[in-house]
């Protein structure tokens, strides 16, 4: 028996597959850290995150490893996951089109900025998953997956369609979003539907890996 013991009786011969993946995963707030942890413990060892933030007392109702306050969240959090590689880094337009996301597998979204976004979308678009907005609700059984041009009743995938329309962006790639009408006006968050958020898009990278 090791810690991934369950995990290889899971998924077999796949297991050397996931072991050997190379993800890029952008964001680790409340959706992406909850997706490092599920990526980390199901066996991928090449993990590359990228985020400029810190860690701050607001964040504890929903980020794992928040408790470093004050700290930079991927210098904290790359002690705790060990041979995960951080990147401290704001991520713009300008960033995604000088970085190569070519030695990577799969590529997460797990960021807020439309700019940005879109410029992911452009970018790597055949090896993305990306979240939508996972503010502002309460129902984790409420969060689908879907392509794209095809999600629905959520305010934050609206305006990447729009813009993705407006970029002349053709390709597709799989969103995760919630169809769930918001329940404040301000970005009020619940760690039912951020971890959610989260464990889906790990799920849908394993699976698109093996």
């Amino acid at each position: 028996m090791d810690r991934f013991s369950r995990v290889r009786t899971l998924f077999g011969d796949d297991f050397e597959k996931i072991q050997k993946a190379k993800i890029l995963l952008l964001g680790v707030g409340g959706v992406g850290g909850v997706c490092l942890d599920a990526l980390y413990r199901s066996g991928v060892k090449d993990i590359t995150i990228v985020d400029f933030d810190t860690f701050d007392i607001s964040n504890q109702n929903r980020q794992l490893g928040s408790e470093a306050i004050g700290e930079v969240k991927v210098t904290s959090l790359a002690r705790r996951y060990k041979g995960i590689t951080p990147i401290e880094v704001l991520i713009t337009p300008e960033w995604v089109e000088d970085f190569d996301f070519a030695p990577y597998d799969v590529v997460i979204d797990a960021i807020d900025d439309m700019r940005a976004k879109v410029a992911i979308a452009h970018k790597a678009f055949e090896k993305l998953l990306s979240a939508s907005g996972s503010a502002k609700k309460l129902d984790p059984t409420r969060v689908r997956y879907c392509s794209i041009w095809k999600t629905h009743g959520d305010a934050l995938a609206k305006k990447f369609r729009y813009e993705l329309k407006k970029s002349d962006f053709e390709g597709d790639f799989i969103t995760v979003f919630s169809d769930e009408e918001p329940t404040c006006k301000e970005l009020g968050s619940l760690m039912c539907v951020t971890g959610a958020f989260g464990f889906a898009l790990a799920s849908l990278a394993i699976r698109k890996i093996i």
